[in-house]
């Protein structure tokens, strides 16, 4: 089955019974000038290089973020709120710990991360939909 999301073509194909979501939006972002595409899928590009320390994974960090479909529709948003987000980077998408690790305090990348990094089959509630690719601008402000 092919779909258009965006004006991206999805292709759902069925693999030893499994629906398997493959997207030309990975490859779009890793194609964008700086990006680097890691072993896991996950796709990491820094708009703006961090002065600060590295987090490792067992650390809690506070970041700003927003968080987009490959089209651009938030769902969801620290800055919007007001407020940023403080979580142990270990408890959260792997995307996120993966790509996190890999910004410096003070930094700005964003993060294009495929379902299998993201919240998967399982999807998070109403806001983001089982096997989505989503987009994550990040900004990491302290390290605990």
């Amino acid at each position: 089955m092919i779909r258009k999301f965006a004006g991206i073509a999805l292709i759902a194909v069925t693999v030893g019974g499994t629906a398997v979501a493959q997207n030309a939006v990975i490859d779009q972002a890793a194609a964008e000038k700086g990006a680097v595409k890691t072993d896991s899928g996950m796709v990491y590009r820094s708009l703006k290089d961090g002065t600060g320390a590295s987090p490792k994974e067992t650390d809690i960090v506070s970041v700003h973020y927003k968080g987009t479909f490959p089209d651009g529709t938030e769902f969801d948003s620290s800055y919007k709120r007001g407020q940023p987000t403080e979580f142990p980077l270990n408890r959260v998408i792997k995307c996120w710990t993966e790509g996190v690790q890999k910004m410096k305090v003070g930094g700005k990348a964003r993060l294009t991360c495929p379902p299998s990094l993201a919240y998967g089959e399982r999807g998070a509630g109403s806001a983001v939909p089982p096997n989505a690719t989503l987009v994550f601008e990040v900004e990491p402000l302290g390290i605990k």
